[in-house]
């Protein structure tokens, strides 16, 4: 089975589009929810989930499965997967401190729900009726990318049709004070399907999911990619990771614009690359995710899009 991309959302400070994400251009000012999604829905809602809500919808309008508010495919047979490492952790804080200050009857029931793990993807779901497999993906730096290979998985096994996955962190006082820095306080999402899928529904595909692999070191998960794979145009990877890539094609280090991704990375990645291919660049593109100082590193390639066969002159 093929998997493309039919959709990208992105919602991160001055990028709007993978566009304008592939143009790595600063960042500029910071995410405005209730610009995006309107006011009504968004109280109580803590800020991962926001940004998740943001991308979600610009990636389901983007490809073409929600329009006017409404959706256009089977929502029980639409997935939502989303990878974050910090997410809700300023409402679980809070939680945890009011019960340590004033014991559970101090907490608000407003929070009670914010305070599962799976908020974000739960939220999305809900908001949309995507009622399909719902997945929260807590991985380290290799989380976005082990999300799009989880998508690519429910695909695989039938038991989703359209996938959204969705990659986001937060910057709030308490996730600077976990992750020890600031970090990107945006979001980036993709829409995955089956070629099929994707031809029956007239979509536009925006790139091919190609090999994914993963291991414990840099050299080691690329040169297995290697054995699968041509050789990239271009590499998407962090720089603690560029000395251990093969020398030749360009490196684009996001975290060098945007700061700190963490689990969204590996979907900002993506969405980054499908900017560039949209804007005419060469493929495949090759992602890293993770470097030789983490648990984990996850690479993904993505092709560009197969021209559609041109069809013969009518007679």
């Amino acid at each position: 089975m093929i998997i493309t991309v039919t959709g990208v959302g992105v919602a991160l400070p001055g990028a709007d589009s993978a566009t304008a994400l592939a143009a790595a251009r600063a960042p500029q000012g910071a995410v405005e929810p209730a610009a995006v999604l309107g006011k009504k829905g968004l109280r109580y809602k803590d800020r991962a989930t926001q940004l998740g809500l943001c991308a979600a919808l610009r990636v389901l309008t983007d490809a073409g499965l929600l329009q006017d508010g409404e959706l256009t495919v089977d929502g029980t047979r639409t997935a939502v997967l989303v990878s974050s490492n910090l997410g809700n952790v300023d409402t679980v804080c809070r939680v945890v401190k009011t019960i340590a200050d004033e014991g559970t009857h101090g907490v608000s029931p407003m929070d009670t729900p914010n305070a599962s793990s799976n908020i974000v993807a739960s939220e999305i779901a809900i908001r949309w009726g995507l009622k399909g497999p719902n997945l929260m993906l807590c991985n380290g730096p290799a989380s976005g990318l082990d999300a799009v290979r989880w998508g690519t998985a429910l695909l695989r096994s039938g038991r989703a049709d359209h996938v959204v996955v969705v990659g986001v962190e937060p910057d709030n006082e308490i996730a600077r004070g976990l992750a020890g820095h600031p970090l990107a306080d945006g979001a980036a999402a993709l829409v995955l399907e089956s070629e099929e899928t994707a031809a029956a529904r007239g979509a536009t595909v925006r790139a091919v999911v190609g090999a994914h692999t993963r291991g414990a070191d840099v050299a080691a998960t690329v040169a297995e990619l290697a054995e699968a794979e041509p050789e990239p145009a271009a590499w998407y990877a962090p720089a603690d990771a560029t000395g251990a890539l093969p020398k030749g094609q360009p490196v684009h280090d996001l975290t060098a614009v945007w700061g700190e991704l963490s689990g969204a990375l590996g979907v900002v990645q993506c969405a980054a690359a499908i900017g560039a291919l949209d804007a005419g660049a060469d493929g495949p593109m090759w992602l890293v995710a993770g470097t030789d100082s983490d648990d984990a590193v996850a690479t993904l390639v993505l092709r560009p899009p197969v021209p559609a066969r041109a069809q013969p002159a009518a007679v």
